[in-house]
């Protein structure tokens, strides 16, 4: 499908209303935050807030219009004795101004965390502030929770009271038996979330969503594939407003199956490109917008990611500035290492000299830093890298992806042999794929030194095949163990002594959310062995 070009005119244009008036190209970053209307306590009162904030709220719950939780609750980014809470009060999800049909005034909203589902043992109580300036999103972070253990929370807003979610804490010891799931690459339009279904039944301790929650393409007759679904006209244009990146998060939040995804367990969540635009890389965009405008862009994209997903409040952008890479995991089972692909990387190459220079990076310096430390310090069992691209070397021609940054790919393959059990979580590709990572791609009988689980898409491009035009690029290398193009998702089990991964998939979305589940390939990776044994 041909992304429809942006004229760059269209960029300043008023309806980016975070920045009403503003027509100067000439912003630098430093004052979007101040431009954007955010006050430091909007900020803060989204994370939390005195209860006697709360002192008016039953008076003001009574005017506010029913179901104020129509877009669901959520958490993610768990720690060992924390959690990020989230829900974002939307009476009216589809509004078309993408304010979700609530009043332009704050709203306290209140939380409780418990042991049991009836919420008679209620370990935590606390309070935010749903702002309009952040589409009345709340992110309060719960500390002081017990590793490894299951709780429930639900929110207040006046006298409504929002559907119950479920989450839990990352374990502290080595012994215990940790299942996650992996998913990315949503577009609602081209299918059903039925691979959700299917998930919520596995009684996950986490899932890691690995980008493309949203897409920015304008939906239309030509792609809207979901049988029996449609939409309005101002879904037809492709994103350009913050009201309108916050119209499109409401339209793929409204499907019960993700929201039933999201209430069953914690999320740890990246992004990768259509939550801004088609293979964009820092300020640079594929499509002719210049970068004094395209900045515009990223910033009400990385505005509306924070404000729809159960990140923490260290990922808020500063204009169009997010720090997303983050570290979550401080027992001695499992480290998470959540990486951004996008924001930081060289322009693509201009040819083969430019693509194997030293210096190129897809991570950005500071992250590499970051990253290659974190690895080297961890002391978990088990280091799962959480990564928008392909990793694996496939082509050399596939330069959007880690192919791109050769490079980069080598001293992130030499900073892998110095942690414990590495694992890369991949998405975007819209395939099932499971590769073992190789010290050196060009020498297969090289020492491998971790693997990588790309998993398909939940939806994008619609049902999908087995094998496809691109199945012999893949299948050609010993590496690759699994191509498959189905829907799905992977699921992943963790003990202290192997890791057991499970390639999920249904044979159809566009028809009907009704597919059946299959397993079409399941791998063991023993601890201190990389590799892929196949199992089935």
């Amino acid at each position: 499908m041909a992304p429809i070009r942006h004229p760059a005119d269209r960029f300043l244009s008023p309806r980016f209303d975070w920045v009403d008036g503003v027509t100067d190209p000439r912003l630098n970053r430093r004052t979007f935050l101040q431009l954007s209307g955010v006050s430091s306590a909007a900020l803060a009162l989204g994370v939390a807030a005195p209860i006697g904030a709360l002192a008016s709220a039953e008076a003001d719950g009574a005017q506010l219009p029913d179901g104020v939780f129509g877009l669901g609750v959520a958490s993610g980014d768990p720690g060992t004795g924390s959690v990020v809470l989230w829900t974002r009060l939307a009476p009216e999800p589809l509004a078309p101004d993408g304010h979700g049909g609530m009043p332009p005034r704050p709203v306290p909203v209140r939380y409780e965390v418990a042991t049991d589902e009836s919420f008679r043992q209620v370990v935590r109580r606390g309070a935010a502030v749903a702002s309009p300036e952040l589409a009345h999103s709340v992110h309060p972070q719960v500390d002081g929770l017990d590793p490894g253990r299951e709780y429930f929370y639900r929110f207040h807003a006046g006298r409504q009271v929002s559907p119950t979610g479920r989450t839990k804490t990352l374990p502290a010891g080595p012994d215990a038996t940790f299942r996650f799931a992996t998913a990315s690459c949503q577009a609602w339009y081209h299918g059903h979330f039925t691979a959700y279904r299917h998930l919520v039944q596995e009684e996950l301790d986490a899932v890691v969503f690995l980008g493309d929650y949203i897409y920015e393409y304008g939906i239309t007759a030509a792609n809207l594939w979901r049988a029996g679904a449609a939409v309005t006209p101002e879904h037809g244009v492709e994103i350009q407003t913050l009201e309108q990146f916050r119209l499109r998060y409401s339209l793929f939040k409204t499907d019960p199956h993700l929201q039933a995804a999201h209430a069953a367990a914690p999320w740890f969540v990246t992004w990768d490109d259509h939550e801004v635009q088609n293979n964009y890389g820092a300020d640079g965009s594929r499509y002719g917008v210049l970068p004094e405008h395209f900045v515009h862009l990223r910033a009400v994209g990385y505005r509306a990611f924070y404000e729809n997903l159960p990140v923490s409040l260290s990922t808020l952008p500063e204009g169009p500035d997010s720090t997303v890479y983050r570290r979550s995991g401080d027992g001695e089972l499992v480290r998470f290492h959540v990486l951004d692909t996008r924001q930081y990387r060289d322009p693509l190459p201009v040819d083969t000299a430019d693509q194997n220079r030293e210096d190129r990076s897809i991570l950005g310096a500071e992250q590499e830093t970051w990253l290659y430390d974190g690895l080297a310090g961890s002391t978990a069992a088990w280091n799962v890298i959480a990564n928008g691209v392909t990793v694996a070397a496939i082509t050399t021609n596939r330069t959007d992806q880690w192919d791109g940054y050769p490079a980069n790919r080598r001293r992130l393959l030499d900073a892998m042999r110095t942690t414990s059990n590495p694992v890369v979580l991949t998405g975007d590709i819209h395939k099932h794929v499971a590769a073992e990572l190789k010290a050196d791609f060009t020498d297969p009988a090289s020492a491998t030194v971790g693997v990588e689980l790309i998993c398909t898409s939940i939806a994008s491009d619609g049902d999908g095949a087995p094998t496809d035009a691109y199945t012999p690029d893949w299948v050609r290398h010993p590496y690759v163990r699994l191509y498959d193009g189905r829907r799905g998702y992977v699921h992943v089990t963790l003990t202290r002594d192997a890791m057991t991964s499970e390639f999920k998939i249904v044979p159809w979305v566009e028809a009907d959310a009704d597919a059946p589940l299959a397993t079409v390939a399941r791998f063991v990776t023993p601890a201190g062995a990389p590799g892929l044994e196949r199992l089935a």
